[in-house]
């Protein structure tokens, strides 16, 4: 293998494996974020009444299954699964999306969330392998 070759590989799997790598990070956190909501949900502030409130625990099971579908999805931008790319946008953009509607609650960490979700994005999106 050339030493150009090696490059443009590593370069082109370098994208790929670091938006897999955060999608995988954000898809624990929200299954964190999601353990936290079912089994302890007193813990969280509910004393204000908005225009988008639901029950706890119907929170805690949306980012439950937003998690777990971060993490199979991350796994396979990893397998460089065909679906994988547009499949990362969706679920970024509805955890994006999510994660607005939990802004009330717990702030800090739905804006670390959005924040890594938006670089997520941002890395599937301007990754073109044909530049390299």
């Amino acid at each position: 293998m050339s030493k150009e070759s090696w490059v443009k590989q590593v370069l082109e799997q370098g994208t790929s494996w670091g938006a897999a790598i955060l999608l995988i990070a954000v898809g624990i956190l929200e299954v964190l974020q999601s353990i936290s909501v079912i089994f302890a949900d007193e813990m969280i502030v509910t004393d204000i009444e908005y225009t988008y409130q639901f029950d706890l625990i119907v929170w805690g099971w949306t980012h439950l299954v937003l998690g777990v579908i971060g993490i199979v999805t991350g796994i396979a931008l990893f397998a460089d699964a065909t679906w994988a790319r547009p499949g990362v946008v969706v679920i970024c953009g509805v955890s994006i999306f999510v994660n607005f509607l939990w802004l009330p609650h717990y702030p800090a960490w739905a804006l670390t969330i959005i924040a890594l979700n938006t670089v997520v994005i941002w890395a599937v999106a301007t990754w073109r392998t044909d530049a390299i």
